[in-house]
């Protein structure tokens, strides 16, 4: 135990390792305090598809050799969220079915693109760290750590300060517009927050990844606890602690960050579940 907390105290020295830590548990509580509100809405695929479309986005971005690629990664992302979770009940293809369209598609032609259009000698590298994370967390620059917490401070308040919004349309959207809430602007508003989660979350777990952040923190604290409140507030300390116990592990041992986080998800998961099943006498 001495060796583990000597060497991670070295690896700590490291700008780098810093900056991963401060992204993941940012990002890590930003995509767990939306997963509640997506999972009661049975929206949970959701981060699935939006990441895929964030990768098709990212392909884009690399054929144009723009030196910022979030300028058209973010846009394109919150344009499809507010597509998917704000006009899918009026259109002819409903919900998942939208989702699984626009998830395949957008895979489908980012990885086209990139073979295509190819940019770098290793085209199955960079597209496995893309749709893994693989080491992409450890390589963050300072600006990208600045706009994570920008963009993650701006979802926090937002969370924060319409809470009430989003609890009323999370229930019963029907009652929550009949009180005289705007529902269309809420759920624009939980659109475009997703879209940013999305994009931020895809350099800590890949595009493959990003939905175990918002549903697997959720799931586990539903096993337990039942107040929105409370399911929020677990959810949140879930998925920061697991969060970091993955980078820790990833460092130390040297396995794939995003992989090692949801591993940690996984393990808290079963955990709740049990503790769940024990409280509900096996239920």
């Amino acid at each position: 135990m001495p060796e583990l907390i000597e060497k991670l105290s070295f690896y700590l020295e490291f700008p780098f390792v810093r900056y991963a830590i401060i992204v993941g548990v940012l990002v890590s509580l930003c995509s767990s305090l939306l997963g509640v509100t997506l999972v009661l809405k049975r929206y949970s695929y959701i981060g699935d598809g939006l990441s895929h479309v964030a990768f098709g986005a990212l392909a884009i971005a690399s054929v144009l050799k723009l030196s910022n690629n979030m300028f058209l990664i973010l846009p394109v992302t919150v344009a499809v969220a507010i597509l998917l979770l704000c006009t899918g009940k009026n259109t002819r293809i409903k919900g998942d079915a939208a989702v699984a369209m626009v998830s395949v598609g957008a895979l489908a032609i980012g990885y086209l693109l990139m073979n295509i259009f190819s940019t770098s000698a290793n085209i199955s590298g960079d597209v496995c760290t893309t749709l893994f994370g693989s080491t992409s967390i450890l390589t963050l620059k300072l600006e990208e750590v600045y706009l994570c917490i920008v963009l993650s401070g701006v979802v926090l308040f937002s969370f924060i300060l319409f809470y009430n919004k989003i609890f009323s349309i999370t229930f019963d959207e029907n009652f929550a517009r009949a009180t005289g809430v705007n529902t269309t602007a809420f759920n624009l508003l939980i659109a475009v927050i997703v879209a940013v989660i999305i994009v931020l979350a895809m350099n800590l777990v890949g595009a493959l990844l990003v939905s175990a952040l918002v549903v697997f923190p959720a799931l586990s604290a539903m096993r337990v606890f039942k107040s929105f409140f409370s399911v929020t507030i677990a959810a949140a300390t879930i998925s920061v602690i697991c969060s970091l116990i993955g980078i820790v592990i990833a460092i130390l041992a040297g396995t794939p960050v995003g992989s090692t986080i949801v591993a940690a998800d996984i393990v808290a998961f079963g955990l709740f579940y049990s503790i769940g099943m024990l409280r509900n006498g096996g239920n």
